[in-house]
């Protein structure tokens, strides 16, 4: 379900990388979620195209698992960017 999404690009608090690791080389996503419960799900070949949105963490997760992506160790805050 895709759903109307702010401009999670400028307005994170956290991103995670996830990978398919059946695919050589590995494909890449991008998930954002800000402090207002909204998560994205970017694809970085598609010009970071939304692929996926969603006001649950839980759901943006299994999305992914589906998928069979698996999460790359750790997580960027945006508190230790700026």
């Amino acid at each position: 379900m895709l759903s109307p999404a702010p401009d999670l690009a400028n307005n994170w608090n956290f991103t995670e990388l996830w990978v398919d690791p059946t695919s050589v080389p590995p494909y890449v996503l991008m998930l954002l979620g800000d402090d207002e419960s909204n998560f994205c799900i970017f694809d970085p070949t598609e010009g970071y195209k939304i692929v996926f949105a969603s006001s649950s963490y839980q759901e943006a997760k299994m999305w992914l698992l589906e998928d069979e992506y698996e999460r790359v160790e750790g997580r960027l805050l945006m508190a230790e960017v700026v």
